[in-house]
């Protein structure tokens, strides 16, 4: 808590992408949320395409593109367009999306002429999960 003139407060936290400000004058607490503002991830460029990929299929909701390093012959990631940090941040909002994106990891899968003999899917989740590009 920050003194700011007499008989008032302000507090300063952060929630989630959101800067929350309390303000206390006289007695009385005004709450703001403000919008933190945050460069964007190397996926979200990816999927504004301002950073170049190989795009192998995209939607209004995903975005399928060629590893840059591929650990395997055929190393694909598909991405939700909106910004989940982490499986484990998803909320129950995002369910359908998640689905969404099972889906089309599949048939993306198909369309590269995977599915006969197989392919794995892998979801890293923060870096003792395997997770390398913060996203």
């Amino acid at each position: 808590m920050v003194k700011c003139q007499k008989n008032s407060n302000l507090r300063l936290f952060f929630v989630n992408a959101f800067l929350s400000v309390q303000l206390e004058l006289g007695g009385v607490f005004r709450q703001f949320h403000l919008e933190r503002t945050m460069e964007k991830t190397l996926f979200e460029k990816i999927c504004d395409k301002e950073i170049p990929a190989e795009v192998v299929y995209e939607d209004d909701q995903v975005v399928a593109f060629r590893d840059i390093a591929p650990a395997a012959p055929t190393h694909v990631l598909v991405i939700p367009r909106k910004a989940i940090p982490r499986v484990n941040e998803a909320q129950a909002e995002d369910q359908s999306l998640l689905g969404h994106l099972l889906l089309k990891a599949a048939e993306v899968a198909r369309s590269l002429g995977l599915s006969e003999r197989g392919f794995r899917l892998v979801i890293n989740n923060g870096k003792d999960g395997g997770e390398s590009v913060p996203h």
